[in-house]
């Protein structure tokens, strides 16, 4: 897997999903609606009389003010009134496709020449709404929305007065019940408030009243039929439905917390490490003779163990120049007046296969067997050199682990385990992420919440080490602790003093393997310190490779063939409700 593809991607979503989120904001202005006040009266004609205060608070200059109420079957409107206090104002109205529309002109002078501009404004609608109350054979009833889902913006807080026509019978209802904070029927009053209604939400009032409150009431619609049963049954599926999706958001937000809960009883039934008899501190001789390249897949890369890394192929080749396969030469360039490293390719009888491919990939890029390093970057800024490149890797990476048994060293079921959950867990973090947003229920919070959570427990599994879910078996926990001491002898200055090595040959072992675990410059420096005379042994191949830096030359080459093979890589640098009343507005 790549892992730093699959943090790009993930981290392009959530810019992409944060861009549609704030694309509407404009930088300039802005404005909220800090109070909402309702007062309703339901008169026993049928009439539903309205009248509304909004009271907006404008950052930035503004036009005016804008309301639309949707009209249903059967509905009106008659003696809409327009009073506004901060401003100066005039208005006009029409009807749109199933809508009142009354758009309020806002001005800070009595010539009406001016726009407003930061400010409070408070705006007061009054209005008749006809055919709001429905008249069924056992009861009479009235729904409507305090506040529409239609709105810009949310309201701040809201309160409500409701008037009935009798004193007795009456039931109210108010949904969703987490927008209300405060509720009370006394006589034939009823009062609400809510705190906070976010946009895209509403606040609906459904009443139910006794038929013989309504007097012949020609305003009202009327039903031959009985519909107490009816609309208790419809809010009560409405409220179930919501009821339903909150805890259906909660859950998936809880359920995020499978992933490390998984982690740790993996962890705990793969994981642990056996206890081994080896207490050993360091080491100084090679603690086997296996190729660099086994050792490097085994020990180096923990993150994929039993897979070898770019340091092994060049430990391999270092071990190929010890072992005179290769040898190396230096040549002067004029044009750079400084000196190239040679590399003549000799023959390759004897290799091991995978040996075989390194000697063929650099053979590929050489001329007359001899291959100038110092060009291979540029042979390889090509789309087509470093493809083929690549696929020698990914050949050369398979030859490797075919050499070996990793199965005799390492149990991965643990790390296979979590990597799948890794996996999955991306994927199913950003639908969350994508449900929370799109709803306007609270509980999708939960799911955002989880979202991100999983996101990043998700990505720190699949970058995990192999051996923290999974485990080494006992011969193996043997190998790993004894060339890790190795390594630690090898970058620790202090111990090579202390315990120097006896030869060159052993110093030469000790770059070849230091190449493979990573410290392949730490051995050199040390070198360069413990041995007297070290200039001596300049013509010898494996420290001409290291002075003339050929490791960070081959460093450079497999990233630009990395790079030129995956062009793309380089450049990639989103019941209830249904009420009488309600609708929308804004501002403008």
């Amino acid at each position: 897997m790549n892992v730093k593809n699959t943090f790009v991607i993930i981290l392009l979503f959530l810019i992409l999903f944060s861009t549609v989120t704030f694309v509407s904001a404009d930088d300039d202005r802005s404005y909220s609606i800090d109070q909402v006040i309702t007062d309703l009266t339901v008169k026993n004609n049928g009439l539903l009389h309205v009248e509304e205060q909004y009271d907006y608070s404008f950052d930035g200059a503004f036009n005016g003010v804008y309301r639309d109420i949707p009209l249903k079957s059967g509905e009106s409107i008659e003696n809409i009134k327009i009073h506004v206090d901060g401003a100066y104002a005039t208005y006009e109205e029409s009807d749109d496709d199933g809508y009142k529309h009354v758009k309020i002109y806002l001005y800070s002078d009595a010539a009406h020449t001016k726009g407003i501009t930061d400010c409070n404004v408070k705006v007061y609608i009054s209005y008749d709404l006809i055919g709001a109350v429905t008249i069924f054979n056992d009861v009479s009833g009235l729904q409507y929305k305090l506040w529409g889902e239609e709105w810009d913006v949310g309201a701040n807080n809201l309160k409500a007065t409701v008037h009935l026509p009798g004193n007795n019978g009456n039931e109210y209802y108010l949904t969703p019940s987490e927008y209300n904070d405060t509720s009370s029927l006394k006589g034939n009053t009823i009062t609400a408030e809510s705190s906070y209604i976010p946009k895209g939400e509403y606040y609906e009032l459904l009443v139910l009243m006794p038929v013989d409150d309504f007097n012949k009431s020609p305003n009202a619609k009327h039903v031959n039929q009985n519909g107490h049963d009816m609309i208790m049954k419809n809010l009560k599926n409405t409220i179930n439905e919501r009821d339903f999706w909150n805890t259906t958001y909660l859950v998936l937000g809880l359920l995020t917390l499978i992933s490390p809960i998984s982690a740790i009883i993996v962890y705990l039934k793969y994981g642990r490490e056996p206890e081994v008899n080896y207490d050993g501190i360091y080491e100084r001789d090679l603690p086997t003779n296996d190729p660099p390249e086994i050792v490097n897949a085994l020990i180096e890369n923990k993150m994929s163990i039993g897979h070898p890394n770019i340091k092994g192929f060049e430990a391999s080749i270092m071990n190929l120049i010890d072992r005179k396969f290769i040898t190396l030469s230096s040549q002067e360039n004029i044009e750079s007046n400084t000196k190239d490293l040679m590399l003549t390719l000799n023959n390759k009888a004897g290799l091991s296969a995978s040996e075989q491919i390194v000697f063929d990939t650099l053979n590929h890029f050489s001329t007359n067997n001899i291959l100038n390093l110092s060009t291979l970057n540029g042979q390889l800024s090509s789309e087509t050199n470093g493809k083929w490149f690549m696929e020698k890797i990914r050949e050369w990476e398979s030859s490797v682990e075919n050499d070996m048994d990793v199965s005799r060293f390492f149990d991965d079921r643990g790390s296979s385990i979590m990597n799948v959950i890794g996996l999955l867990g991306i994927p199913f973090a950003i639908a969350l992420i994508v449900l929370g947003f799109i709803t306007n229920l609270n509980n999708g919070l939960y799911s955002i919440a989880g979202g991100i959570f999983l996101i990043i427990f998700s990505i720190v599994i699949t970058m995990s080490d192999d051996d923290i879910f999974g485990r080494w078996t006992e011969e193996g926990r043997v190998y790993y602790l004894k060339w890790k001491n190795l390594k630690n002898f090898l970058e620790d200055n202090s111990l090579i003093k202390e315990h120097p090595p006896e030869s060159i040959i052993i110093w030469k072992k000790y770059l070849i393997y230091g190449a493979a675990l990573g410290v392949a410059d730490k051995v050199y420096e040390s070198m360069k310190l413990q041995v007297p005379n070290i200039s001596d042994y300049d013509n010898d191949g494996l420290f001409m490779y290291h002075y003339y830096g050929g490791y960070g030359m081959m460093n450079m080459a497999f990233s630009t063939g990395e790079i030129s093979a995956n062009p793309s890589d380089s450049s990639g640098f989103g019941g209830s409700g249904g009420g009488s009343g309600g609708g929308g507005g804004g501002a403008f």
